[in-house]
Protein backbone atom coordinates (compact mmCIF):
# COMPACT_ATOMS: atom_id res chain seq x y z
CA UNK A 1 0.00 0.00 0.00
CA UNK A 2 1.30 3.97 -0.59
CA UNK A 3 0.78 6.09 1.74
CA UNK A 4 1.26 9.59 1.70
CA UNK A 5 3.66 9.73 4.07
CA UNK A 6 4.39 11.63 7.71
CA UNK A 7 7.66 11.59 8.97
CA UNK A 8 6.72 12.90 12.18
CA UNK A 9 6.05 11.65 16.07
CA UNK A 10 1.82 10.36 15.54
CA UNK A 11 -0.74 9.75 18.24
CA UNK A 12 -3.80 7.73 17.20
CA UNK A 13 -6.86 7.02 18.94
CA UNK A 14 -9.03 4.15 17.25
CA UNK A 15 -12.18 3.37 18.81
CA UNK A 16 -14.66 0.15 19.40
CA UNK A 17 -10.82 -1.42 18.76
CA UNK A 18 -10.73 -4.82 20.85
CA UNK A 19 -11.70 -7.03 17.65
CA UNK A 20 -12.60 -7.43 14.75
CA UNK A 21 -11.35 -3.83 11.95
CA UNK A 22 -10.74 -2.11 14.58
CA UNK A 23 -7.74 -3.91 16.15
CA UNK A 24 -6.34 -4.93 12.95
CA UNK A 25 -6.53 -0.75 12.17
CA UNK A 26 -4.72 -0.58 15.40
CA UNK A 27 -1.72 -3.10 14.28
CA UNK A 28 -1.03 -1.58 10.69
CA UNK A 29 -0.91 1.66 12.37
CA UNK A 30 1.22 0.63 15.27
CA UNK A 31 3.39 -1.09 12.44
CA UNK A 32 3.74 2.34 10.74
CA UNK A 33 5.81 3.41 13.43
CA UNK A 34 2.43 5.45 15.18
CA UNK A 35 1.38 5.11 18.75
CA UNK A 36 -1.94 3.83 19.34
CA UNK A 37 -4.83 4.27 22.08
CA UNK A 38 -6.45 1.13 21.23
CA UNK A 39 -9.85 1.83 23.00
CA UNK A 40 -12.57 -0.28 23.84
CA UNK A 41 -15.64 -0.31 26.46
CA UNK A 42 -14.61 -3.55 27.56
CA UNK A 43 -11.38 -3.23 29.82
CA UNK A 44 -10.43 -7.10 29.92
CA UNK A 45 -11.10 -7.77 26.33
CA UNK A 46 -8.94 -4.65 25.85
CA UNK A 47 -6.39 -4.76 28.02
CA UNK A 48 -5.77 -8.74 26.31
CA UNK A 49 -6.07 -7.22 22.63
CA UNK A 50 -3.41 -4.76 23.78
CA UNK A 51 -1.27 -7.62 24.59
CA UNK A 52 -1.39 -9.91 22.07
CA UNK A 53 -0.73 -7.00 19.84
CA UNK A 54 2.43 -6.07 22.11
CA UNK A 55 3.49 -9.96 21.97
CA UNK A 56 4.14 -9.29 18.35
CA UNK A 57 6.26 -6.86 18.49
CA UNK A 58 4.29 -3.53 18.62
CA UNK A 59 5.25 -2.08 22.40
CA UNK A 60 3.84 1.80 21.05
CA UNK A 61 -0.33 -0.04 21.76
CA UNK A 62 -1.45 1.38 24.66
CA UNK A 63 -4.88 0.75 26.06
CA UNK A 64 -7.77 2.92 27.42
CA UNK A 65 -11.19 1.96 28.20
CA UNK A 66 -14.12 4.11 26.26
CA UNK A 67 -17.89 3.60 26.04
CA UNK A 68 -18.89 5.86 23.10
CA UNK A 69 -22.47 6.54 24.87
CA UNK A 70 -20.82 7.29 28.39
CA UNK A 71 -19.60 11.33 28.34
CA UNK A 72 -18.05 10.43 31.86
CA UNK A 73 -15.67 7.91 29.91
CA UNK A 74 -15.13 9.93 27.50
CA UNK A 75 -14.09 12.62 28.92
CA UNK A 76 -11.49 10.68 31.27
CA UNK A 77 -10.27 9.49 27.32
CA UNK A 78 -9.39 12.56 26.57
CA UNK A 79 -7.54 13.71 30.27
CA UNK A 80 -5.39 10.71 29.20
CA UNK A 81 -4.52 11.89 25.95
CA UNK A 82 -3.81 15.34 27.17
CA UNK A 83 -2.01 14.67 30.20
CA UNK A 84 0.20 11.43 28.29
CA UNK A 85 0.76 12.85 25.14
CA UNK A 86 -0.27 16.33 24.51
CA UNK A 87 -1.73 16.84 21.76
CA UNK A 88 -3.53 13.72 19.11
CA UNK A 89 -3.06 13.47 15.36
CA UNK A 90 -5.38 10.80 14.24
CA UNK A 91 -8.68 9.60 15.44
CA UNK A 92 -10.66 6.34 13.89
CA UNK A 93 -14.21 6.11 14.78
CA UNK A 94 -14.80 2.60 14.64
CA UNK A 95 -16.94 1.51 17.67
CA UNK A 96 -20.62 0.04 15.73
CA UNK A 97 -23.48 -1.45 16.84
CA UNK A 98 -26.01 -3.11 14.62
CA UNK A 99 -29.39 -2.25 15.84
CA UNK A 100 -31.33 -5.14 15.70
CA UNK A 101 -31.13 -8.89 17.13
CA UNK A 102 -30.31 -11.84 15.45
CA UNK A 103 -30.82 -15.74 15.37
CA UNK A 104 -27.49 -16.11 14.36
CA UNK A 105 -28.05 -19.81 13.85
CA UNK A 106 -31.53 -19.14 12.01
CA UNK A 107 -29.49 -16.38 10.05
CA UNK A 108 -26.37 -18.98 8.82
CA UNK A 109 -29.49 -21.96 7.96
CA UNK A 110 -30.75 -19.31 5.38
CA UNK A 111 -27.49 -19.15 3.68
CA UNK A 112 -27.60 -16.21 2.44
CA UNK A 113 -25.19 -14.64 -0.57
CA UNK A 114 -22.78 -11.62 0.00
CA UNK A 115 -24.49 -10.25 -3.39
CA UNK A 116 -27.91 -10.22 -1.94
CA UNK A 117 -26.92 -8.75 1.08
CA UNK A 118 -25.15 -5.82 -0.83
CA UNK A 119 -28.03 -4.92 -2.79
CA UNK A 120 -30.69 -5.26 -0.47
CA UNK A 121 -32.28 -8.54 -1.86
CA UNK A 122 -31.41 -9.82 1.54
CA UNK A 123 -34.58 -7.89 3.35
CA UNK A 124 -37.27 -10.34 2.59
CA UNK A 125 -35.18 -12.88 3.61
CA UNK A 126 -33.86 -12.47 7.03
CA UNK A 127 -37.51 -10.90 8.47
CA UNK A 128 -37.59 -14.46 10.25
CA UNK A 129 -34.48 -14.12 11.80
CA UNK A 130 -34.00 -10.61 12.43
CA UNK A 131 -35.75 -8.54 15.62
CA UNK A 132 -35.88 -5.01 14.80
CA UNK A 133 -36.51 -2.90 18.70
CA UNK A 134 -36.63 0.83 19.29
CA UNK A 135 -33.78 -0.15 22.40
CA UNK A 136 -31.68 -1.48 19.90
CA UNK A 137 -32.79 1.51 17.37
CA UNK A 138 -31.71 3.68 19.92
CA UNK A 139 -28.23 1.94 21.28
CA UNK A 140 -27.67 1.74 17.71
CA UNK A 141 -27.36 5.70 17.00
CA UNK A 142 -25.56 6.29 20.37
CA UNK A 143 -23.03 4.65 19.05
CA UNK A 144 -22.79 4.70 15.37
CA UNK A 145 -23.87 8.83 15.54
CA UNK A 146 -23.81 9.88 18.28
CA UNK A 147 -21.07 8.12 19.93
CA UNK A 148 -18.76 9.82 17.43
CA UNK A 149 -19.87 13.24 17.56
CA UNK A 150 -19.20 12.81 21.22
CA UNK A 151 -15.71 11.50 20.89
CA UNK A 152 -14.86 13.55 17.86
CA UNK A 153 -16.20 16.99 20.11
CA UNK A 154 -14.27 15.73 23.02
CA UNK A 155 -10.71 15.20 21.29
CA UNK A 156 -11.16 18.13 18.50
CA UNK A 157 -9.37 20.67 21.27
CA UNK A 158 -6.29 17.90 20.91
CA UNK A 159 -6.61 17.48 17.05
CA UNK A 160 -5.90 21.07 16.55
CA UNK A 161 -2.85 20.53 18.30
CA UNK A 162 -1.28 18.45 15.83
CA UNK A 163 2.46 19.66 14.83
CA UNK A 164 1.14 19.11 10.29
CA UNK A 165 -2.86 18.52 10.57
CA UNK A 166 -4.84 15.81 12.20
CA UNK A 167 -6.77 13.19 10.54
CA UNK A 168 -10.67 12.11 11.86
CA UNK A 169 -11.80 8.88 10.00
CA UNK A 170 -15.24 7.58 10.73
CA UNK A 171 -15.80 4.03 9.37
CA UNK A 172 -18.83 4.03 7.43
CA UNK A 173 -20.77 1.39 5.39
CA UNK A 174 -22.53 0.67 2.04
CA UNK A 175 -25.64 1.10 3.75
CA UNK A 176 -24.94 5.04 4.47
CA UNK A 177 -24.13 5.73 0.78
CA UNK A 178 -25.57 8.93 -0.61
CA UNK A 179 -25.28 7.65 -4.54
CA UNK A 180 -24.55 10.85 -7.03
CA UNK A 181 -27.92 11.18 -9.76
CA UNK A 182 -25.62 13.41 -11.84
CA UNK A 183 -21.95 13.14 -12.82
CA UNK A 184 -21.64 15.80 -15.44
CA UNK A 185 -24.08 17.62 -17.46
CA UNK A 186 -25.04 15.64 -20.64
CA UNK A 187 -23.14 12.27 -19.66
CA UNK A 188 -24.34 9.23 -18.52
CA UNK A 189 -24.14 7.98 -15.29
CA UNK A 190 -22.34 5.15 -15.93
CA UNK A 191 -19.00 7.21 -16.76
CA UNK A 192 -18.56 8.15 -13.04
CA UNK A 193 -18.15 4.35 -12.93
CA UNK A 194 -15.39 4.08 -15.54
CA UNK A 195 -11.97 3.41 -14.45
CA UNK A 196 -10.46 6.63 -16.76
CA UNK A 197 -12.78 9.14 -15.13
CA UNK A 198 -11.78 7.79 -11.43
CA UNK A 199 -8.08 7.96 -12.72
CA UNK A 200 -8.75 11.80 -13.41
CA UNK A 201 -10.30 12.54 -10.56
CA UNK A 202 -7.75 10.72 -8.40
CA UNK A 203 -5.33 12.86 -10.17
CA UNK A 204 -6.86 15.77 -9.59
CA UNK A 205 -6.89 15.08 -5.77
CA UNK A 206 -3.32 14.17 -5.80
CA UNK A 207 -1.88 16.72 -7.29
CA UNK A 208 -3.79 19.44 -6.87
CA UNK A 209 -6.53 19.41 -3.66
CA UNK A 210 -6.17 21.31 -0.29
CA UNK A 211 -8.39 21.86 2.43
CA UNK A 212 -11.70 21.17 2.61
CA UNK A 213 -12.88 24.31 0.24
CA UNK A 214 -11.89 22.29 -3.06
CA UNK A 215 -14.29 19.77 -1.66
CA UNK A 216 -16.92 22.00 -2.93
CA UNK A 217 -14.88 23.30 -5.29
CA UNK A 218 -14.99 19.78 -7.07
CA UNK A 219 -18.67 19.31 -6.99
CA UNK A 220 -19.05 22.94 -8.29
CA UNK A 221 -16.79 22.19 -11.18
CA UNK A 222 -17.24 18.85 -11.86
CA UNK A 223 -21.44 18.93 -11.20
CA UNK A 224 -21.15 15.82 -8.17
CA UNK A 225 -24.33 16.53 -7.22
CA UNK A 226 -25.35 14.47 -4.10
CA UNK A 227 -29.22 13.65 -4.93
CA UNK A 228 -30.05 10.46 -5.04
CA UNK A 229 -30.09 9.12 -1.56
CA UNK A 230 -30.58 5.65 -2.15
CA UNK A 231 -30.83 4.88 1.65
CA UNK A 232 -33.27 7.13 2.70
CA UNK A 233 -36.28 7.20 0.48
CA UNK A 234 -38.04 9.85 2.09
CA UNK A 235 -37.58 12.95 -0.37
CA UNK A 236 -37.72 16.18 2.25
CA UNK A 237 -34.66 14.26 4.27
CA UNK A 238 -32.94 13.46 1.05
CA UNK A 239 -32.80 17.27 0.06
CA UNK A 240 -31.92 18.44 3.41
CA UNK A 241 -29.21 16.22 3.33
CA UNK A 242 -27.84 16.82 -0.24
CA UNK A 243 -27.83 20.59 0.74
CA UNK A 244 -23.95 20.82 1.84
CA UNK A 245 -24.42 24.72 1.52
CA UNK A 246 -27.23 24.66 3.96
CA UNK A 247 -26.41 21.52 6.01
CA UNK A 248 -25.94 21.81 9.78
CA UNK A 249 -25.06 19.47 12.48
CA UNK A 250 -28.41 20.31 14.15
CA UNK A 251 -30.10 19.57 11.01
CA UNK A 252 -28.46 16.05 10.73
CA UNK A 253 -29.67 15.72 14.75
CA UNK A 254 -33.41 16.62 13.90
CA UNK A 255 -33.18 13.87 11.01
CA UNK A 256 -31.81 11.01 13.59
CA UNK A 257 -34.64 12.31 16.28
CA UNK A 258 -37.22 12.13 13.57
CA UNK A 259 -36.00 8.69 12.89
CA UNK A 260 -36.38 7.48 16.19
CA UNK A 261 -39.76 9.17 16.81
CA UNK A 262 -41.36 6.85 13.49
CA UNK A 263 -39.19 4.40 14.66
CA UNK A 264 -40.87 4.26 18.10
CA UNK A 265 -44.40 4.96 16.51
CA UNK A 266 -43.87 1.83 14.31
CA UNK A 267 -44.34 4.21 11.07
CA UNK A 268 -40.78 3.70 9.31
CA UNK A 269 -42.19 2.55 6.07
CA UNK A 270 -45.22 5.36 6.19
CA UNK A 271 -42.19 7.91 6.56
CA UNK A 272 -40.31 6.43 3.95
CA UNK A 273 -37.46 4.79 5.62
CA UNK A 274 -35.48 1.85 4.26
CA UNK A 275 -36.47 -1.29 5.89
CA UNK A 276 -33.18 -2.89 5.40
CA UNK A 277 -31.35 -2.66 8.84
CA UNK A 278 -32.97 0.72 9.01
CA UNK A 279 -31.28 2.07 12.26
CA UNK A 280 -27.80 1.13 11.33
CA UNK A 281 -28.58 2.51 7.40
CA UNK A 282 -29.69 5.78 9.01
CA UNK A 283 -26.73 6.03 11.70
CA UNK A 284 -24.41 5.61 8.77
CA UNK A 285 -26.31 8.18 6.08
CA UNK A 286 -26.29 10.43 9.05
CA UNK A 287 -22.60 10.28 9.70
CA UNK A 288 -21.41 10.49 6.85
CA UNK A 289 -23.24 13.73 6.74
CA UNK A 290 -21.58 14.79 10.36
CA UNK A 291 -18.63 14.03 8.20
CA UNK A 292 -19.01 16.86 5.65
CA UNK A 293 -20.22 19.50 7.76
CA UNK A 294 -17.21 18.66 10.18
CA UNK A 295 -14.52 18.60 7.34
CA UNK A 296 -15.68 22.22 6.53
CA UNK A 297 -16.09 23.89 9.68
CA UNK A 298 -12.33 22.31 10.03
CA UNK A 299 -10.33 22.53 6.80
CA UNK A 300 -6.94 22.20 7.96
CA UNK A 301 -8.21 18.29 8.81
CA UNK A 302 -8.12 15.55 6.61
CA UNK A 303 -11.80 14.26 7.69
CA UNK A 304 -13.08 11.50 5.62
CA UNK A 305 -15.38 8.46 6.30
CA UNK A 306 -14.72 5.04 4.79
CA UNK A 307 -16.32 2.12 3.56
CA UNK A 308 -14.30 -1.10 4.67
CA UNK A 309 -15.66 -3.48 2.68
CA UNK A 310 -17.69 -6.49 3.08
CA UNK A 311 -15.68 -7.77 5.84
CA UNK A 312 -16.32 -10.93 8.30
CA UNK A 313 -17.28 -9.78 11.35
CA UNK A 314 -18.98 -10.17 14.62
CA UNK A 315 -20.92 -6.89 13.92
CA UNK A 316 -22.40 -8.72 10.33
CA UNK A 317 -22.37 -12.35 12.07
CA UNK A 318 -19.38 -13.21 9.82
CA UNK A 319 -21.39 -13.08 6.47
CA UNK A 320 -18.68 -10.86 4.97
CA UNK A 321 -15.90 -11.91 2.13
CA UNK A 322 -13.17 -9.92 3.03
CA UNK A 323 -10.07 -10.67 5.70
CA UNK A 324 -10.20 -7.55 8.48
CA UNK A 325 -6.71 -6.95 6.84
CA UNK A 326 -8.20 -6.02 3.69
CA UNK A 327 -11.10 -3.94 5.94
CA UNK A 328 -8.30 -2.29 7.71
CA UNK A 329 -6.89 -0.96 4.63
CA UNK A 330 -8.86 2.00 3.45
CA UNK A 331 -9.42 3.59 7.35
CA UNK A 332 -5.23 2.91 7.80
CA UNK A 333 -4.92 5.03 4.21
CA UNK A 334 -7.06 7.96 5.12
CA UNK A 335 -5.40 7.95 8.79
CA UNK A 336 -2.35 8.99 7.11
CA UNK A 337 -3.08 11.28 4.85
CA UNK A 338 -0.91 14.16 4.33
CA UNK A 339 -1.81 17.76 5.44
CA UNK A 340 -3.78 19.37 2.63
CA UNK A 341 -5.07 16.09 1.52
CA UNK A 342 -8.45 15.02 0.73
CA UNK A 343 -11.26 15.77 3.03
CA UNK A 344 -15.13 15.75 3.82
CA UNK A 345 -15.00 12.80 1.41
CA UNK A 346 -16.60 9.61 0.80
CA UNK A 347 -14.36 6.33 0.31
CA UNK A 348 -15.03 2.51 -0.62
CA UNK A 349 -12.16 1.29 0.45
CA UNK A 350 -8.99 2.91 -0.53
CA UNK A 351 -10.80 4.36 -3.77
CA UNK A 352 -12.69 7.90 -3.35
CA UNK A 353 -16.50 7.20 -4.22
CA UNK A 354 -19.47 9.06 -4.19
CA UNK A 355 -21.42 9.59 -1.25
Amino acid sequence: MVYFGRSYYRVAVVTGSNRGIGLEIVRQLATEGVTVVLAARDEKKGIEAASSLHQLGLPSVVFHQLDVQDPVSIESLAKFIKDRFGRLDILVNNAGASGVQVDVDGLKALNIDPQSWLSGKATNMVQSVIIQTYEKGVECLNVNYYGCKRVAEALLPLLELSAAGASIVNVTSLRGELRVSEVLPGIARLLWASLPFLIIILQFLDSAYSGADNVYQISDKYCLHFLALQRVPNEKIRNELADIETLTVEKVDKIVEKFLQDLKDNALEANGWSLMLPSYSVSKVTLNAYTRVLAKKYPNMCINCVHPGFVKTELNWNTGTQSVAEGARGPVMLALLPTGGPTGCYFDQTLMAQF
